[in-house]
């Protein structure tokens, strides 16, 4: 069995080999996030337009023999 030895006296490759243990099992990202601007231009918002619904666009070809 190992002794136990407190979190601020391990050495520093120590305590990070026991961080990247502990974040293995966390269910999201640590890193700090924001929200989006709800002001800013979103370009594939812009460009995705089409993609949205293609049911409600209706093409019509017409063959004049």
């Amino acid at each position: 069995m190992e002794r136990f030895t407190p979190y601020e006296k391990l050495s520093k490759k120590r305590r990070r080999a026991l961080d990247a243990q502990r974040r293995e099992t966390w269910p999201i990202s640590p890193v700090t996030r924001k929200s989006k601007n709800p002001k800013a231009y979103n370009r594939k918002k812009a460009r995705n337009w089409m993609q949205d619904d293609p049911s409600s666009v209706s093409f019509f070809v017409c063959v004049f023999p």
